[in-house]
């Protein structure tokens, strides 16, 4: 069954586009049949580096804007879609799965939903993936994405009761992304390179190169974790 993968984290600057254009390149490299899509209008870098390829749509709160994101889920009835979510859109989101009944109406098309919440671990971060988790309940499978490139240490994260009840409850995955060495970040982000360009440019050295390299290792290795990539890896 093709998921609808949304990657949001509500807040800019924690990190989403990061997390999504690591995904786009897994795809890229495991050859699995995708759709990326940008809908972050304001700073839409995921398509900026990933021109070619990427599709648009829009969430809006807006009656009459409200159907220029059904193209997301018309995709996804033939391949996984991942989507570039723009910060404050789960409103919107909600209001568009909510509305349409998407939930169910992807349980009799063969499409299922997935949201990676990326996390700085901070308390505004925290609170909102808390508010999408019980916007959703059991409907949608929720995955913490802990930033480590923004926080190092998820001690006070591990002793929160609250979270640890949210995430108990109901089973939600969490895993660690990876930080990118801030030189190599920053010349991918200058440069909008895609990490396959990344991982052959010279301007890295061996060294630079093979941290991008690393980082990509470990960030694949923790998106596998999850277990609902089986079936569209084979």
């Amino acid at each position: 069954m093709p998921t609808i993968h949304l990657v949001d984290g509500e807040k800019g600057g924690v990190g989403k586009s990061l997390v999504t254009r690591t995904m786009i390149q897994y795809f890229l490299d495991k050859k699995i049949p995708f759709v990326p899509v940008e809908t972050d209008r304001s700073n839409p870098d995921v398509a900026g580096v990933y021109k070619g390829i990427c599709q648009y749509a829009v969430f809006s709160e807006n009656e009459r804007q409200a159907d220029k994101a059904d193209r997301i889920f018309e995709m996804a009835t033939s391949k996984p879609v991942v989507v570039n979510l723009a910060a404050q859109s789960h409103r919107a989101v909600f209001d568009w799965i909510e509305r349409n009944q998407l939930i169910e109406l992807g349980n009799s098309e063969g499409v299922t939903f997935c949201k990676w919440f990326v996390s700085t671990g901070g308390y505004d971060s925290l609170n909102l993936f808390g508010q999408s988790v019980n916007s959703y309940g059991e409907k949608m499978p929720h995955i913490l994405v802990r930033n480590l490139g923004l926080c190092d240490d998820w001690e006070h994260v591990d002793l929160d009761m609250n979270i640890q009840k949210l995430i108990k409850k109901y089973k939600i995955i969490v895993i660690d992304f990876p930080k990118l060495a801030y030189k190599e970040r920053n010349i991918i982000d200058q440069n909008r390179m895609t990490f396959a360009e990344a991982r052959e440019n010279k301007e890295f050295g061996i060294i630079g190169r093979q941290r991008v390299v690393n980082f990509l290792k470990l960030a694949y290795g923790a998106f596998e974790k999850v277990g609902i990539w089986d079936e569209e890896v084979k």
